[in-house]
């Protein structure tokens, strides 16, 4: 096929700057144009540092839809849809939006981008929601006990993310000194990422009536999520580990181990790492991602792989930082 023109909108944030850092290598990538009102005709590499020597990029002020076969929307919640009102010919490209603007079902044609779930669709469509982090981290967790009917009454989640998260943009609690030698739990049973985990359960399992309770806490780190998650069940370790043996052997990113994880195995990757268990009565599931790559950009390309025909793993060959 031939190489892939790709659009950045919103290209001065975190997910950003991770995007053009696999774009600027993938195989299949032909341009990359980085489009920011705020840092328009500055060097690329003035604001994402870790690219220096890596690309000669310049941002760009202009949103053009004849500038890229795909564009991704990097701008804060609710950005997205007023791009796409403001420059409607976009709709005619393909799109990877990581905002949450399209993740609920609505009046509206973009698909969900989890590809352990949702791989056909992916491929067919035009126009991609990528997954929250923390939802991401969540549902790979819970999504193959749920379908395999070994969750009996409600599930229990806690999680734990790094700064980086938050996104660029100052707050009191993404400050260095704020967030050093300290935990905070945030949002908690409200978290905007359990209607999007929500809205899965239920398409995979309409029967599924049980509350999922979820906790999650800020990190003193600046990347990665570690989420538990614990359920009562009847199965033994054995068909729990085999229900989710099966929902991820073809996988390419998603891994089940009997090693306790830990967010070095994949921070930097777009791995998802999940250990599953019995204790007494319940099943103990803890999953792990990097939410700047499995958790946002790095699952936004292997989108983009699908939705134009590639290996799922074109240019998302990232190893972990183990020490």
């Amino acid at each position: 096929m031939e190489k892939i023109n790709v659009g950045i909108i919103g290209a001065g944030g975190y997910t950003a700057g991770e995007l053009l850092r696999i774009l600027i290598h993938h195989p299949k990538v032909e341009t990359v144009c980085a489009q920011s009102e705020s840092q328009s005709g500055k060097p690329v590499t003035a604001i994402h540092t870790d690219l220096i020597g890596e690309t000669s990029l310049t941002f760009t002020s202009d949103v053009n839809a004849e500038s890229a076969d795909v564009f991704f929307l990097c701008k804060g919640h609710g950005e997205s849809t007023k791009i796409l009102e403001n420059h409607p010919a976009l709709l005619e490209k393909r799109i990877i939006d990581l905002s949450q603007d399209f993740r609920l079902a609505g009046s509206h044609d973009f698909i969900y981008g989890l590809p352990e779930f949702k791989r056909e669709a992916i491929t067919q469509a035009n126009h991609i929601a990528n997954p929250g982090c923390f939802a991401t981290c969540l549902q790979l967790g819970i999504l193959p006990a749920i379908t395999n009917g070994l969750v009996k009454g409600e599930v229990h989640i806690s999680g734990l993310t790094g700064s980086t998260g938050a996104g660029q943009s100052f707050s009191k609690t993404s400050h260095f000194s704020w967030r050093n030698s300290n935990a905070s739990v945030y949002k908690a049973l409200t978290h905007q990422h359990l209607k999007e985990t929500g809205q899965s359960i239920l398409e995979l399992d309409p029967e599924f009536d049980q509350s999922v309770n979820f906790i999650p806490y800020r990190g003193a780190f600046t990347r990665g999520i570690i989420v538990t998650s614990y359920f009562d069940t009847a199965a033994d370790e054995q068909e729990l580990i085999a229900a989710y043996r099966n929902a991820y052997d073809s996988s390419a990113f998603t891994f089940v181990t009997d090693q306790n994880p830990d967010l070095k195995m994949v921070v930097n990757t777009n791995k998802a790492v999940v250990q599953v268990k019995k204790i007494g009565s319940k099943a103990l599931v803890v999953s792990t991602i990097d939410n700047l790559l499995k958790g946002a950009s790095g699952q936004a390309v292997q989108n983009m792989n699908l939705i134009f025909g590639l290996d799922e793993k074109t240019g998302l060959h990232l190893k972990s930082s183990g020490f």
